[in-house]
């Protein structure tokens, strides 16, 4: 998960993750300007996040709950 301390929709998905049990690592775009430029690359020029990134290589940006659980459901992981 691409992610910053002061983003509260990244917040949100961190504790929608860690309420499901899911392992997740977080990258983050204030300390690595490599991950900040990828997320950028990701959005097509905008610095939206989390930008959630999945095992299949699909991506999820500012996914709301319902839409991370229903992915997390389509892979299985939960």
């Amino acid at each position: 998960m691409y992610s910053a301390d002061w983003c509260g929709d990244c917040r949100r998905s961190k504790r929608l993750l860690d309420e499901l049990n899911v392992t997740y690592t977080v990258i983050d775009i204030e300390a690595d300007q490599s991950a900040s430029d990828k997320v950028i690359e990701i959005n097509g020029g905008m610095r939206s996040i989390p930008v959630i990134i999945f095992a299949d290589g699909t991506h999820m940006t500012e996914p709301s709950d319902i839409d991370l659980k229903a992915k997390l459901t389509s892979l299985g992981i939960i």
